[in-house]
């Protein structure tokens, strides 16, 4: 039973014709391209990198070359387990989406390896046109509304924040020192809009009041917080 099983493992060889592999990887670089492109469309700004766009459609194209050197082979395919969980990934994700791009084309050349083609050609469609859809959607920016002062401003600003802001400013930060004090507001761009919309910013209206040292306001959203 035992020498059964071991021919069984080591005679599946499901060794692939040359052209068989050619049209794998042939398949596997169309649909790598397809990819790039989705990359590019759906980021932009900092979180764009082009040399992660052209790994992937390296990775694809490794990973089909992979699934070729596997075959039939289930000993083959258990050793390659093994010397493939060495491997440690260190970069670091700029986006959540990336980590799902890794994936897509992970298994985009497992299919083609496996000569799927009308399952990786019909996933990568669907993926492509969701994303054609959603693509695009960015994270809502949010502002810090920072001020320095002195501690004899520190019931005006109060008093000026909350009414720009119709109420709606939420306090973050509140630091102070016998002399001094420190304020941070979370706002949001509707909120910003709205105050500048009214014919005097936030600026002007705090700077009016004697002892406010500094104003900044500072956009966040997760291209420059990474």
């Amino acid at each position: 039973m035992k020498e059964a099983l071991l021919n069984y493992f080591y005679n599946q060889t499901g060794d692939l014709a040359i052209q068989d592999m050619l049209l794998n990887y042939a398949a596997a670089l169309v649909l790598g391209v397809i990819i790039f492109i989705s990359y590019r469309y759906s980021h932009s700004g900092a979180v764009y990198s082009a040399r992660f766009n052209v790994s992937l459609v390296m990775l694809t194209i490794v990973t089909t070359l992979v699934m070729n050197v596997i075959g039939n082979n289930v000993a083959l395919s258990l050793g390659m387990v093994g010397a493939l969980s060495i491997i440690r990934f260190r970069t670091a994700i700029k986006d959540p989406r990336d980590a799902t791009y890794i994936f897509w084309t992970i298994a985009v050349g497992i299919c083609c390896g496996v000569s799927e083609y009308l399952i990786a050609a019909m996933g990568t469609g669907i993926i492509f046109l969701f994303l054609l859809v959603f693509g695009s959607v960015k994270s809502n920016d949010r502002y810090l509304l920072i001020i320095h002062g002195g501690r004899s401003a520190e019931s005006a600003i109060e008093t000026d924040v909350l009414r720009c802001f119709d109420g709606n400013a939420e306090m973050r930060v509140k630091n102070t020192t016998v002399e001094s004090v420190e304020y941070i507001y979370e706002l949001s761009k509707r909120m910003v809009v709205k105050a500048q919309s009214r014919g005097s910013s936030i600026t002007d209206i705090l700077y009016k009041i004697e002892g406010v040292a500094a104003v900044n306001l500072v956009c966040q959203n997760e291209e420059i917080s990474r």
